[in-house]
């Protein structure tokens, strides 16, 4: 969830992108169907809305009653098959403010002829902002501090993309020069900072660009969902803070993305370097790919600045007030990983684990093909062979203890604490009688979160 005393603390408001599904076309057991949310302010933009994007927004510790805006890039089913579903539960929560919609001609028709089919009646008025083709620039919404822009894409069919952009902030106001005028009232320092000229108590006559600095540009941020490479998602990027880019194929399939009417991960670095923008973030990926870090790599040779995109991981468009901002309610776990209990143990385990996270005993174990003994322990028959034995370190023979890689010292293994019911023995300079309680309860316990080579926090 946001913490927003942290907001308060930091100063102005961030603008947060979280991705909510980065899968494309069909989903996987850990990737979800397209679906980003920016986060601004208090208020939540959604662009596309998967199926199980608003499951994915509770994960992450965005209120649903929280949504503005809902953008639709278009009618491939994979962008839109979680809207109804959405909007149901809005109804259900009582929610009775306006919603804005935009999409592409069309979007208004499918809506109300789903509703009138399941016979639900809204609570709340949707503001329909519908694009059609031909349009070159669209701005769908226009607020007195931010709009949003549309413009087509080259896909297969008529499909938008989208930039979110804040307006132009005043300058800062010179207080030393403020003070040595006299200027103390708050009407005064909201004309100076609209660009407007005052006049004092004296008659003196102060202009604006005396007292106020150069006015700020706002944050931006531009999403290119399903195209080939196109100018106009170049002009969408346009020195945006971050933009999140589709990459559904590697470079060796461009062949395929042309066919499909998508882009490669060298497309994605081709329309950020040419847009010049601070950061770029592709997503959309293809299910054939497990190992996401080819398109990251090819993405990065093209431009460096790039980040794989990661589901409920938020991405700020001023890291400099990144930690302690959001608070994920949830962590997806990948499950192509051995599943673990919450304490880090696997969960197949009953019996109590060293170091390593390899058995230390327990009755429920069962001994891999070519154990020998009995009772409580596991054999770790890694390294082939007959015989019970951990051969990370290479080589043959019996062993009933690690060896480390470089062959020199052993360290005790506390599993075989009953081997065949033989007598306990001694390796080394210690005795294997010991207390292993006290020696497990007084290692602490650590948690390791692998680092990756896009998770740091320089980023721009």
């Amino acid at each position: 969830m946001f913490d927003r005393q942290c907001l308060l603390e930091n100063g102005r408001n961030k603008m947060i992108v979280v991705p909510l599904g980065i899968a494309s076309a069909t989903p996987t057991a850990v990737r979800h169907l397209p679906a980003v949310a920016l986060w601004r302010e208090g208020s939540v933009f959604l662009f596309d809305c998967g199926e199980n994007a608003q499951m994915s927004m509770l994960q992450a510790g965005l209120k649903r009653s929280k949504i503005d805006a809902i953008f639709i890039s278009h009618f491939d089913v994979d962008h839109y098959s979680g809207l109804m579903g959405l909007l149901s539960t809005l109804q259900l929560q009582r929610r009775d403010r306006e919603l804005t919609i935009a999409g592409p001609k069309g979007i208004k028709e499918f809506i109300e002829w789903n509703l009138n089919f399941s016979g639900v009646e809204l609570g709340f008025a949707i503001n329909y902002s519908e694009v059609e083709e031909g349009e070159e620039v669209t701005r769908v919404i226009d607020e007195e501090d931010y709009y949003v822009e549309a413009r087509p894409l080259k896909h297969r069919r008529f499909c938008l993309g989208f930039r979110f952009q804040e307006k132009d902030k005043p300058g800062k106001v010179d207080s030393e020069k403020a003070e040595k005028f006299g200027i103390t009232e708050d009407q005064q320092f909201k004309d100076l900072k609209a660009g407007k000229n005052i006049k004092l108590a004296d008659g003196t006559e102060i202009e604006a660009y005396e007292i106020v600095g150069h006015p700020r540009p706002g944050d931006s941020f531009a999403y290119v969902s399903d195209t080939e490479y196109c100018p106009n998602a170049v002009k969408l990027a346009m020195n945006t803070n971050i933009l999140y880019h589709e990459a559904t194929f590697g470079n060796q399939l461009a062949d395929k993305a042309k066919e499909t009417g998508h882009s490669t991960a060298g497309d994605a670095a081709r329309v950020a370097t040419e847009a010049q923008t601070k950061l770029l973030v592709i997503g959309h990926f293809s299910a054939r790919y497990t190992n996401l870090h080819v398109l990251l790599k090819e993405a990065r040779d093209g431009f460096y600045p790039t980040w794989l995109a990661n589901e409920l991981r938020p991405i700020f468009t001023d890291p400099t007030h990144e930690r302690g901002i959001i608070k994920p309610k949830v962590e997806i776990k990948d499950l192509t990983k051995s599943s673990s209990s919450s304490d880090g143990r696997p969960s197949h385990s009953s019996g109590r684990r060293d170091s390593r996270g390899q058995s230390r005993g327990g009755k429920n174990f069962r001994p891999r093909r070519g154990g020998s003994g009995g009772g409580n322990y596991r054999s770790d028959n890694r390294g082939g062979g007959n015989y019970s034995r951990d051969n990370r370190g290479g080589g043959g023979g019996y062993r009933n203890n690690r060896y480390n890689s470089g062959g020199g010292d052993r360290n005790r293994d506390d599993r075989y604490n009953n081997r065949g019911g033989g007598e306990r023995r001694s390796y080394g300079s210690s005795s294997y009688n010991r207390d292993r309680n006290d020696d497990h309860e007084s290692q602490p316990k650590k948690t390791i979160t692998p680092r990756t080579s896009y998770d740091d926090f320089d980023r721009f």
